[in-house]
């Protein structure tokens, strides 16, 4: 690495750095006066709002806007070392383009990193503290709406239950079903089935239970069974706040057993995992945009260099809202979805690097 590398990695990082400080301060400002009477009146602890909530929704925010504020770093810095020439400098003394570009990625790496291990690893647990704080103390209690739930919870085994109570962590008019390919083997029917937190297991109230071999039946009744299942409570809760406080192993485990379950939010799941791969990947497009685009002088300054990166980082967002609309409702690959407004703009920083000054 030569002084030129360090320097522009070192003004991209810092400006980045403190661009991201500045929008979570605010973020920070504007959240505590807006949820500041739901801490009031629902009596909400000191320690638990700096460290349960605030202290877990800075890695959130600063791993959403990471590719914005990346976008509008290199716009920044590259278009002022563009109006003090700089860069006229740098290309005079026999520097390529391409080579100086060295830095840019270099930095956009370590941003990329950063961003992938927040998304997989660290944001994650972070979430479960912060939802949990938030369903205590801003949110109104969670209430499944669900009826007549029916899901296979592992091969051959069925579940079903009328309604589920959220808050009492309860189901009513349950039934298990254990099949052995098309062949019904015993069903149990019960009044409801409830969780029991203390000895981390289901109570089964007023069930019976009917056994099927062959051409024989037999027949179990009894008031009260406590029993493990292959599904816990949390699986009636929102389901978005579920999947964002799984890492990226848990992620992919609980998409297999949703799969093999028929959940209809399936592409919603995989969405989430393949954001977690493509958002640190869009870092080194956009670095690439942004310095193609802020390398040039042109008319209007650096703020028609800043006015044309936010209208392409809006324009990338928006693009990215609509085609993962488009895979929610089915019509359209997750995986395709996801990645498809990085190939597109793939095409534009290429684009856009081809006619950089060189």
């Amino acid at each position: 690495m030569k002084k030129l590398d360090l320097y522009i990695i070192r003004k991209f990082l810092g400006t980045f750095f403190f661009a991201i400080v500045l929008i979570i301060s605010i973020s920070v400002i504007f959240d505590f006066s807006e949820h500041i009477d739901e801490f009031i009146d629902k009596e909400a602890p000191l320690n638990a709002i700096l460290f349960d909530y605030y202290l877990n929704f800075i890695p959130y925010f600063a791993n959403l806007f990471s590719a914005l504020f990346t976008f509008i770093a290199v716009i920044f810095f590259t278009s002022k070392m563009a109006y003090n020439t700089e860069i006229i400098a740098i290309l005079s003394s026999g520097i390529s383009f391409r080579r100086m570009m060295f830095p840019y990625f270099i930095a956009a790496l370590i941003i990329g990193v950063f961003s992938f291990a927040l998304s997989n690893f660290i944001i994650p647990p972070a979430n479960a503290k912060r939802i949990e704080f938030n369903e205590t103390y801003i949110k109104k209690k969670y209430r499944n709406k669900e009826r007549n739930i029916h899901r296979q919870i592992e091969p051959g085994v069925f579940i079903y239950m009328h309604n589920w109570d959220t808050g009492s962590n309860t189901g009513y008019r349950f039934s298990l079903e254990n099949f052995e390919g098309k062949e019904l083997k015993s069903k149990l029917t019960a009044r409801n089935i409830k969780w029991n937190k203390e000895k981390n297991k289901w109570t089964i109230n007023d069930y019976f239970i009917r056994n099927i071999d062959g051409d024989k039946e037999s027949f179990e009744h009894g008031k009260k069974i406590d029993t493990t299942l292959s599904f816990g409570p949390k699986e009636f809760g929102r389901k978005k706040y579920l999947v964002e406080a799984m890492n990226y192993t848990e992620l992919n485990d609980y998409i297999d057993q949703q799969t093999m379950r028929g959940d209809s939010n399936i592409n919603a799941y995989k969405i989430e995992k393949y954001k977690r791969m493509a958002n640190p990947f869009s870092t080194f497009i956009l670095t690439l945009i942004g310095a193609s685009l802020a390398s040039r002088k042109i008319r209007g300054g650096m703020g028609l260099h800043l006015g044309i990166g936010l209208l392409l980082s809006f324009s990338f967002i928006l693009f990215l809202q609509i085609s993962v609309v488009f895979a929610t409702n089915g019509s359209m690959n997750p995986m395709l979805a996801v990645w498809l407004p990085n190939i597109v703009f793939t095409c534009v920083a290429l684009y856009l690097y081809r006619i950089a000054p060189k």
